[in-house]
Order: structure tokens, then C-alpha cells, then sequence
């Protein structure tokens, strides 16, 4: 049956959600900071909302709605910090919706935990972030929790712990690395945890339909990966040298001093989210033609 949805971060991953939800035939709201975006996700059939999470005076009109999807990312050019955006902004939303939808599904990250030994992490292990990115998020979790408690009757809430998203036009800068020969930051022995953004638009939607209220779901494919077989793939699959690397920097994506394996078991065994792309060769390989 159609519903009315918004999605807050209409980006990589939220725009994707807003067009499988159109083509169920559901009334997709959707929040942008620009009006010329606005101008054209009108024209594309969404129902554009201009307010920015970081002004809370600017979101007394966002509508009642039956689900919400909060996927803001952090942009490093807003001019914002990570602190303002991914915590403070999500508190100007929540205090806007509270009482007005039926489930709200909040995107976080796996860089909530900090294991750095090449554990396996599931829902149940321990969160102890290292880096800001990873701190911001769990502040971020605990925030939806407090206004959504798992006994709540009214509002359901699930968070979803995205692995490192990729998929078309997300390859681009690395492969210009690879090709140039630069050496690549971070260790070739940390593993890398994935998931393709066809996959996690899949893991959205599962959640909506299965996802049972105060539960937390890891979202990430069936095969945790060494950056360094990662980039040797991918420089093989487009031509580039071996790839190199500078252990002496860190990396800004993928290890950040964590080093850990995520388990996907509850996303395929609860949600039941049979993966179009259970590894990341079967990714990239999609993925090449668009990078």
C-alpha cells in the first residue's frame, strides 16, 4: 500500500531509496539545503523540502509522514563541523518529528567500533570508536534511541551500520591514484568492509518491512577484504600498476586505525536481504563502466 516518506540526506544512498520508493508509487518528501536542487527533484516527481538540519528554525515544515530515512552524510565543504552535522543537526530533527511518523530508519556507520585487531564485530560488540567520525555516529545512535526507545509503541526506530559504501561514479579519485602510481595511505594488511549501494538501498527497504523496533542492523557484504587485495583488484580491473602504499599516513577511508571484520548474518538471516553483490569482486566488476 503507498505511504508518504522523507528522506533527510537525499544523497549516494538516499536518492537511490527515494527512487525505489517512487516506483512503488509512495509520496517521497525529500530535504535539500538547495533551491535549484529543489527546482529539480520536483521536476523528477519527489516533494522537495528546502531546510538545512544545521537551522532548526528551518524545519518546522517538514510533513507527517508514515517512515522517515535520515541519511546525512558529513560534507567537509559545508563549512560545518562533523560535530554540527552528524549530532547537532540530528537533534534539530528529531525534536521536529517526534510523534509525527511511524518509523524512522537512521543511517550510521561500522566506524562506530574501534576494534583494531582484525576481530569479527556483530550488532553485540562493543563500541569504542577511536576517531571523530566513528564518535560522532555512536552520539548520533544514542540520540534516536533517547527520543525512540525500543518500548516505544508509537514510533518504530532501527539504526543501520553501513560498511564503506561504494558503486558507480564512487571509484573515481582512487582510480586516478592507482593509474598516477601514487602511493596509497593507510596499511595494505587492515581489512576493508563493504557494502555496494545497490545492496544497502536493498537493506533500507528490508528494514522498513522487517525490522523490528530498538534493533540495530550491521549492513555490510558477505566478505571482508585486505586493502591491499582490494586496490590490486581494482588496479588490475582498470589497467594500473600494482598499487603502492605509505603506512606512515593515514588512511581518511577504510582503516583509520580500526582494523576490524564485520559480520552481515542478522542482515541476511532477519531481514532477510538476498545480496545482488556478495563480494566486492562482484561489485566492482557492476560498477566499473560508471566509476
Amino acid at each position: 500500500m503507498a505511504t508518504s516518506k522523507l528522506i533527510v540526506g537525499c544523497g549516494y544512498l538516499g536518492r537511490r531509496v527515494a527512487t525505489a520508493w517512487q516506483a512503488a508509487g509512495d509520496e517521497v518528501f525529500a530535504v535539500t539545503r538547495s533551491v535549484d536542487r529543489a527546482a529539480v527533484w520536483r521536476a523528477e516527481g519527489l516533494r522537495p523540502v528546502v531546510a538545512d538540519v544545521c537551522e532548526s528554525a528551518s524545519l518546522v515544515n517538514l510533513p507527517d509522514v508514515e517512515t522517515i530515512l535520515y541519511a546525512v552524510g558529513y560534507d567537509r565543504g559545508s563549512g560545518r563541523s562533523q560535530q554540527e552535522v552528524t549530532v547537532d543537526g540530528l537533534r534539530h530533527v528529531l525534536a521536529q518529528v517526534q510523534g509525527r511518523c511511524r518509523r524512522f530508519l537512521f543511517i550510521s556507520s561500522s566506524s562506530v567500533y574501534g576494534q583494531s585487531a582484525g576481530e569479527w564485530v556483530d550488532e553485540s560488540s562493543p563500541c569504542e570508536p577511536t576517531q571523530p567520525g566513528g564518535q560522532c555516529c555512536l552520539a548520533a545512535e544514542r540520540l534516536v534511541w533517547q527520543t525512540f526507545p525500543g518500548t516505544e509503541l508509537a514510533t518504530s526506530a532501527q539504526v543501520l551500520r553501513l560498511s564503506g559504501i561504494y558503486g558507480p561514479q564512487r571509484l573515481l579519485s582512487r582510480i586516478d591514484a592507482l593509474r598516477n602510481g601514487e602511493p596509497l595511505p593507510g596499511r595494505p594488511e587492515a581489512w576493508l568492509n563493504l557494502i555496494h549501494v545497490d545492496d544497502a538501498v536493498q537493506a533500507v527497504l528490508a528494514c522498513e518491512q522487517r525490522g523490528i523496533a530498538g534493533e540495530t542492523y550491521l549492513v555490510s557484504d558477505d566478505r571482508p577484504v585486505l586493502r591491499g587485495e582490494y586496490y590490486a583488484h581494482l588496479a588490475q580491473l582498470f589497467g594500473a600498476p600494482p598499487p603502492a602504499f605509505d603506512a606512515t599516513q593515514p588512511a581518511k577511508r577504510g582503516s583509520g586505525g580500526a582494523n576490524k571484520r564485520c559480520s552481515n548474518r542478522r542482515l541476511r538471516e532477519e531481514l532477510q536481504v538476498a545480496l545482488r553483490y556478495p563480494t566486492f569482486v562482484e561489485g566492482l566488476a557492476a560498477s566499473a563502466g560508471s566509476a
